[in-house]
């Protein structure tokens, strides 16, 4: 990566990875009903999840949002690689704002009062391309 382009990704990375990294950092001690809650609502929309514990599911995805986080502030990591991180944790989220009811108004995709707390995550998932998209045309 050149450092134009660090220089160009830095705040949008310094302040998303940030954002990701407390995140997971505040889920990583999660107590039973929190984790029963996150697992709950995650393996609602995505059943394989049901497998999982919901301490080791709350573990786990506190371990995805640390590591996504601390992919997006390493700064030798390079924007392709950050934006496939940032892209896929946020399609996750964008799952579960799309299948989870009571989250999108009634035949539209914008969200209802509940779901704006997901919904508001499509700025993830543009951040994550931009990041993709810088990366594949200028990381070279």
């Amino acid at each position: 990566m050149t450092s134009r382009s660090l220089l160009r990704q830095l705040p949008t990375r310094v302040v998303t990875g940030a954002f990701v990294l407390h995140s997971g950092l505040g889920k990583r001690n999660a107590d039973q009903e929190t984790a029963e809650q996150l697992h709950g609502w995650a393996s609602s929309t995505y059943p394989v999840l049901r497998k999982l514990d919901a301490r080791r599911f709350a573990s786990l995805l506190a371990a995805g949002e640390i590591a996504t986080g601390a992919v997006l502030l390493a700064p030798f990591v390079p924007a392709a690689v950050a934006g496939v991180a940032l892209t896929g944790f946020a399609g996750a989220l964008l799952g579960l704002y799309a299948k989870t009811p009571g989250m999108r108004r009634e035949g539209s995709i914008w969200p209802t009062e509940q779901g704006l707390t997901l919904a508001k995550d499509v700025w993830l998932l543009g951040i994550g391309l931009s990041l993709l998209v810088d990366g594949v045309t200028r990381d070279h």
